[in-house]
């Protein structure tokens, strides 16, 4: 979690700071796309262990970029979803996903001259 006292100058050093593993961009990404059961959101990331995950959404969720939101139904379980904030982060994956699409495409095309 970053403490007031701890942001940097620059906005997107504080941006950066939020998303400072490859983990949390995807679990953002698929956070974008609907709420998810912890379990059904590990299957959908593969390789992330069980403590990445579960150290990953705690940290989300104390930057107030995730929702925890526990049923008492029987079982019980947990979804996550992005809140309000979270989701201001769309555009950003969109443009990384854009600009990934890009070099590939650009790298591609260098090895093809």
């Amino acid at each position: 979690m970053i403490h007031k006292k701890d942001l940097p100058d620059c906005p997107v050093v504080t941006a950066l700071n939020l998303i400072n593993s490859k983990w949390k961009i995807f679990i953002l990404q698929r956070l974008e796309m609907r709420p998810w059961r912890y379990n059904e959101l590990k299957k959908s990331i593969e390789g992330i262990s069980q403590k990445v995950l579960t150290d990953n959404l705690r940290s989300l969720e104390a930057d107030g970029l995730v929702q925890r939101k526990i049923f008492s139904e029987k079982p019980p379980h947990v979804e996550y979803s992005l809140t309000d904030l979270g989701k201001e982060f769309k555009p950003i994956l969109n443009a990384l996903y854009e600009f990934g699409l890009c070099y590939k495409k650009r790298l591609r095309a260098e090895d093809s001259v």
